[in-house]
């Protein structure tokens, strides 16, 4: 992909904000950043309990806009962030990422120290995958882009990846309306957004050298990322982490009044 193509795939977030983010409230921003698969709305129970005291904005990822087919990175993701801001006429903004937002977030702390106030991980982390999972998900993914769409086996796979046995069992109906959103996603658009984060680098390292406030939450049944990983990722950014019970791999989703009360108490000190 040309330099030209990447720029208009980051005007998005500049020239057409409105169609790409949801704003709300008054106060101190805080930006949030989704992860594979799910999209802005997501993020509708936080924006619904923070809008009150801070500038809450959700924004969809390129997978969920028109600029899907890209090709792109997460250097790329986080240079959107910084476009959105200017989009939104705003300096800086904690920027609350989950999973593949979550990875956005650090590499956005990394190359735009001065828009980026604090952090926080939900149910991400600052290390890679195994081999033998990334063997895993590029079968998966070029299936999808050969296929053109997602197929009913790996719908089923995501279910048990996104969300925790809790939610499943008690609250079917969320998981439901999710797996129908993926249903109509391209199979181009999946495999672009897996692709952007499949073969990142180990942060950790970096991550232990960002001067920046830190938050990881992290669902106490997800499946995705182990909790080893998010207390591994803590420690390297010094950052409290939040256990959220009853919940999986949208764990901000699954259980936000716990994951609201750690994002205040987080914000307060921010």
């Amino acid at each position: 992909m040309g330099e030209n193509d990447t720029e208009r795939g980051r005007d998005i977030y500049r020239e057409r904000t409105a169609t790409v983010a949801t704003d709300r409230g008054d106060g101190p921003a805080v930006v949030f950043a989704h992860g594979t698969l799910m999209d802005r709305t997501m993020f509708d129970p936080q924006l619904a309990a923070l809008s009150d005291e801070y500038r809450c904005v959700a924004y969809d990822l390129r997978a969920r806009t028109d600029r899907y087919a890209d090709e792109y990175d997460l250097d790329d993701l986080a240079d959107d962030y910084a476009a959105l801001l200017d989009g939104l006429d705003i300096d800086s903004a904690v920027l609350v990422g989950m999973s593949m937002g979550g990875f956005t977030a650090l590499r956005a702390a990394e190359r735009h120290p001065d828009r980026v106030d604090g952090i926080v991980l939900v149910d991400s982390d600052a290390g890679t995958h195994s081999e033998d999972d990334r063997k895993q998900y590029r079968l998966l993914i070029d299936r999808l882009k050969d296929v053109g769409h997602a197929t009913d086996a790996s719908i089923e796979v995501a279910r048990h990846q996104l969300f925790g046995e809790t939610t499943r069992e008690q609250r079917p109906e969320l998981v439901d309306r999710w797996a129908r959103k993926w249903a109509t996603y391209p199979g181009l658009a999946v495999h672009n957004e897996m692709a952007s984060w499949l073969d990142r680098d180990d942060f950790t390292a970096t991550a232990e050298e960002l001067d920046v406030p830190a938050l990881v939450t992290h669902g106490e049944e997800d499946v995705s990322i182990e909790m080893a990983k998010a207390e591994a990722t803590a420690d390297a950014l010094d950052a409290e982490l939040a256990r959220i019970p009853e919940a999986g791999h949208s764990s901000n989703l699954e259980n936000p009044e716990a994951t609201n009360a750690a994002l205040r108490e987080f914000l307060a000190g921010v």
